[in-house]
């Protein structure tokens, strides 16, 4: 009797301080993502293939709004066969844009910003594959017909010099590139 007690209190004061997902849910969470800051990244909203520079089909996106439109999910297939994924979400209490970015390569990506003249822009620091630390820029810009170019830079410098990674113009699916 005692041992099954001493399990019971010991049970209930493990869970005592862990938050509750369906409370908070519950709490009027689905009102909180609706202010015109959570919306500037929109844009990017929709089935997309991507296309290079020269006109060659670099793969396909899908990026969705989801969990009430507090958050957008991308999910990424490359024309070799690659993928990847990221999450993006206006941090209100910071003022700021968060994108995280895994691939199948074990790449992480952890990229924070801004809209800047029209343009998502998110800048954030990882080491490159020589234990160096690498600065990436990316930005999303709106173009007429609905597309959405996309460009990557890296710096090793602190930002002094880049050198492009991708560059990308993404077409609603089943539309010409051009």
């Amino acid at each position: 009797m005692v041992p099954r007690l001493v399990r019971a209190v010991a049970f209930v004061t493990m869970f005592a301080g862990v938050p509750c997902p369906a409370l908070a849910q519950s709490a009027g969470a689905e009102a909180s993502c609706v202010a015109a800051p959570h919306r500037q990244f929109d844009f990017w909203i929709g089935e997309w293939d991507v296309y290079t520079p020269d006109g060659a089909k670099a793969g396909g996106n899908t990026i969705t709004s989801i969990l009430g439109g507090c958050a957008l999910q991308e999910n990424w297939v490359s024309a070799s066969g690659g993928g990847g994924h990221s999450y993006n979400i206006y941090d209100a209490r910071r003022d700021r844009w968060h994108q995280t970015w895994v691939d199948g390569q074990g790449t992480l990506l952890v990229l924070e910003g801004g809209l800047q003249h029209g343009r998502m822009v998110l800048r954030g620091e990882r080491l490159g594959r020589d234990g160096q630390p690498v600065l990436d820029e990316i930005s999303w810009e709106p173009l007429e017909g609905g597309r959405v170019r996309q460009l990557w830079r890296a710096s090793g410098d602190g930002g002094q010099s880049w050198r492009l990674v991708f560059d990308g113009t993404y077409v609603p699916r089943g539309r010409p590139m051009r």
